[in-house]
């Protein structure tokens, strides 16, 4: 609760216009939340927003917003008049630094005490436990809700104590040098409790020593006549004692822990133990008497075992009596996303893990799934993140653990793609491992493992046996957005809002940005799935499709395109080269691949090490890998080219049969297939009509041949996205789907079906906003000269990135869902645009040069009518230092 008064006073802060509300349930920095709040109902306080200008945004352009969904006051850097809304409205000079401000005031009061708990995980679960046992004491408890702990969070979580709090139960969490210190300065704690140190945040503190010295900074804040409580099961915890002059005392089940788990039992039911004073009551004497004789609590793992502890000791310490702390810990339930069991579709059961994930706490969980051995046991991961050097190994490592106690594992995202990788080395069968980038795939997947566990369990059970439906764990970080997995999976989705973590509007609405520099291309991999599925529904059954990913994927990212069409559908991918084919396989793709283009004869033996499937026309390319086959015991997997009217690769018609019976001949040599290429496809001019028609005729011709010389090959193609859309006569078994395998029409005379969606938007921001006078010149060359006073934005993107520079470059891109035009040269870098008569344009907005913005929408194929080129080139020359975020 704020008190207006107490706000000015502590912030120094000056009402604008006049008076309204002068109590406010809560401080909000997120006008999307406000709509959810109960306390914005009439007669109620409601919360006062807080206009913080952040790296990404500036939170004053949504205080209407803010007002219009119910909040009554509003904290900013700048008077705004809300006297018609009747707001009141605080000035500050900085929102941050009132907001810390009016923390320190609310902290510094006489009459608070506070326990404040960090650590490398189990954070959260330790503040619950501790402040259920602390709330059947006398006085009233506070604690931090979600995750709102570090500098900012911990500030907005101020604005919700009530004056008559006289505890409060703190999580305090650190992604920055010196967090900890200064939450510590902030809070003022007379307790303090490290949960453990691992890895987590590594690609910002470099090492574990590093972490260690942060979270410690924790403990040189206790006062001397404090408490700070270890887990004493972690050796860089313990270690830490010596940072402070408080009494320090250690738990878990070490030996040497002051206070100690005995006869721990952990089932799937949850954890008990016997408490045992180890020598606690000698470093507490007051407590001695408060301790109870057992824990049993239905926390699902052998990690709560210290936390639980950790709450025995703070409840002791506060002389909470031992059967009220016996009997809070048992009523404490699995938070949302900490390993919370949940009904799932099928009658499985979803252990949600989702809140985040570091690699030891990603142990846990699998250690918990482990739990459930008489179960078929699915593990679902995603990415983990801000691990730093020990990325690819740490996922590396989680996949042996899954390996270990999993029966399937599902995963997903880029850095998830190393768990998989890491399962099948530890002698995981390929089949029970499924990859995948996008939530639908798994969905998708998981829905048809699910259904099919159940049929075998209802055929269990209607032999008279016990059916065992499975358990599935999901888990991964943050940004991995894991819980939307378990609204999909969960038997009653409609309650996700009360069960899972992040459904908060915000965090419904909002995708984080992730990429790595300030222009980015996002990636729409479920339209990808969406367009494998509608060239599926045109070709039919009989007919498989093979996707073509040359160029990286025409610039989508060839990895997480060819596992999704995979997933959806296809059956082989197609490249332009044997380098292409082996980023695939080091990407632990084992589908059938095949090289389009030339693979020259010394390339031979590296195309079968790979298990790669080459396209021949040359009798001295074709001994080289009957030779390659002998060396390595490996058949050599062929396709035949016919060049029937494109001028380009392949054999002449007429050489066909001759070259395929000497393939034949040859040892080791398979022709799996035989294709041709259309020139002309996209085209409805009637020369072309005709040209495809005799094409084809050249091609069927050559088919008869080798169909009468029992000689044809298993695998026969010719159609390319544009004849697969419209020339059914082309498809024989298999066809090509290339353009439109990533939304892209094939030419305006073949346009897509209606189910067909682009999968690429490419996105920059405006790095710079300046007005510059009539006449000046704008980049290289003063070619343009401003005619007016000018309002010049600069976006950072260039030719290097691929944004055309000559003979035409882009012309216009949309910022703020307007046209602005181009001005001056595309430089290497950045490219200048006049958004005079685009009002509010700053630092950061959102440009956007392919894809949608607002109302209007900007195409590949628009750009590439300006270029006079075509929508293939422009998104395949999108270069690769423009990271893709999926």
């Amino acid at each position: 609760m704020i008190e207006l008064a107490e706000l000015l006073t502590s912030t120094g802060g000056e009402l604008f216009g006049p008076l309204f509300a002068q109590r406010f349930s809560s401080f909000s920095y997120d006008s999307r939340l406000l709509a959810a709040l109960p306390e914005a109902r009439a007669g109620q306080p409601a919360p006062i927003f807080v206009a913080v200008k952040t790296e990404k945004g500036d939170g004053h352009d949504f205080v209407l917003d803010a007002v219009a969904r119910g909040a009554s006051g509003v904290l900013c850097q700048r008077p705004i008049d809300l006297s018609g809304y009747g707001v009141t409205c605080v000035v500050v000079p900085d929102t941050r630094l009132a907001l810390t401000s009016y923390a320190r005031h609310v902290f510094g009061r006489p009459a608070l005490t506070s326990v404040c708990i960090t650590g490398s995980a189990g954070k959260t679960t330790a503040k619950e436990l501790i402040a259920a046992v602390l709330d059947r004491g006398p006085q009233r408890v506070f604690r931090n809700r979600g995750s709102i702990n570090g500098r900012y969070g911990m500030s907005i979580a101020a604005g919700e104590m009530k004056p008559d709090d006289r505890l409060a139960v703190l999580e305090l969490a650190a992604d920055s040098y010196d967090e900890i210190r200064d939450l510590a300065e902030l809070t003022r704690p007379s307790v303090g409790v490290v949960t453990s140190i691992g890895e987590a945040h590594l690609a910002t503190f470099g090492s574990l020593a590093v972490i260690a010295r942060e979270k410690g900074r924790l403990l040189e804040a206790l006062p001397s006549d404090g408490l700070a409580v270890l887990n004493g099961d972690d050796p860089q915890t313990v270690a830490l004692a010596d940072r402070t002059s408080a009494t320090v005392v250690t738990v878990g089940e070490n030996l040497a822990a002051d206070l100690r788990a005995c006869n721990v039992t952990v089932s799937t039911q949850g954890v008990a133990f016997d408490v045992v004073d180890n020598g606690f009551s000698a470093r507490v004497p007051r407590a001695g008497l408060s301790l109870p004789p057992m824990i049993v609590a239905s926390l699902l793992g052998r990690h709560h075992v210290p936390l639980l502890l950790a709450a025995v000791a703070t409840a002791a310490w506060f002389g909470v009596p031992p059967g009220d702390t016996v009997a809070a810990l048992a009523d404490v339930e699995p938070l949302p996303g900490h390993l919370r069991p949940l009904p799932a579709r099928h009658y499985a059961l979803i252990l949600d893990d989702t809140v985040n994930a570091s690699p030891a706490a990603v142990s846990a969980a699998l250690d918990v799934l482990g739990l459930f051995g008489n179960r078929p046991r699915i593990a679902v991961l995603g990415d983990m993140w801000d691990l730093g050097y020990r990325e690819v190994d740490a996922h590396r490592r989680a996949g042996e653990e899954a390996a270990r106690v999993a029966d399937w594992l599902v995963v997903k995202g880029q850095r998830a793609q190393q768990i998989a990788v890491g399962a099948l080395e530890a002698g995981m069968a390929r089949a029970r491992v499924f990859q995948a980038f996008t939530d639908a795939d798994v969905l998708r997947h998981l829905d048809g493992l699910l259904a099919s566990l159940a049929a075998q369990d209802a055929a269990v059970q209607s032999g008279g046996r016990r059916p065992h439906p499975p358990v599935v764990l999901v888990k991964g970080d943050r940004p991995a957005r894991m819980e939307r997995i378990v609204a999909g999976l969960m038997a009653t989705p409609q309650y996700a809002a009360d069960f899972l973590v992040r459904q908060s509007p915000g965090w419904l609405q909002v995708q984080p940005l992730l990429q790595d520099r300030p222009t980015w291309v996002d990636i729409d991999l479920e339209a990808v799935a969406g367009n494998v599925r509608a060239a599926l529904e045109i070709i039919g059954p009989d007919v498989a499709l093979c996707a073509v990913l040359k160029a990286d994927g025409y610039g989508h990212g060839a990895v997480g395109v060819s596992r999704t069409a995979l997933n959806n559908g296809a059956q082989m991918l197609a490249v332009a080269c044997l380098a292409e084919a082996v980023t695939l396989r080091r990407a632990g793709i084992d589908a059938p691949i095949l090289v389009l283009g030339y693979t020259p004869a010394w390339q031979a033996r590296d195309t079968l090490r790979y298990d790669v499937t080459a396209t021949v026309y040359d009798m001295d390319v074709a001994r080289a890998f009957s030779q390659a086959a002998a060396d390595l015991h490996h058949p050599a997997r062929v396709h035949v080219k016919v060049d029937t009217g494109m001028g380009r690769l392949g054999l002449l018609p007429q050489q066909a049969l001759n070259f395929v019976r000497q393939l034949d001949q040859l040892p080791g040599v398979v022709v799996e297939g035989i294709f041709s290429h259309f020139s002309v496809a996209d085209s409805d001019h009637p020369a072309h009509q005709a040209h495809n028609a005799a094409q084809l005729a050249a091609f069927e011709a050559v088919l008869a041949e080798l169909r009468a010389a029992g000689l044809l090959p298993r695998l026969v193609h010719m159609a390319n996205s544009a004849a697969t859309l419209s020339m059914q006569t082309s498809h024989f078994n298999m066809v090509r789907l290339g353009v439109a395998l990533y939304g892209l029409q094939p030419s305006t005379a073949v346009p897509l079906p209606p189910a067909f969606r682009p999968a690429l938007s490419w996105k920059t921001q405006i790095a710079q906003v300046k007005t510059l006078p009539p006449g000046a010149p704008v980049s290289y060359g003063n070619t343009f000269h401003t005619e007016r006073e000018t309002r010049l934005a600069v976006i950072p993107v260039g030719y290097a990135d691929g944004f055309r520079r000559a003979p035409q470059h882009w012309g216009q891109v949309l910022v703020r869902g307007r046209w602005a035009p181009i001005v001056g040269r595309v430089t290497m870098d950045q490219t200048m645009l006049d958004v005079t008569d685009i009002p509010g344009v700053r630092q950061g907005d959102e440009v956007v040069l392919i894809g949608r913005q607002g109302e209007l929408e900007l195409t590949s194929d628009q750009v590439a009518e300006r270029l006079g080129t075509i929508s293939y080139e422009v998104v395949s020359q999108i270069l690769a230092r423009v990271p893709r975020v999926v």
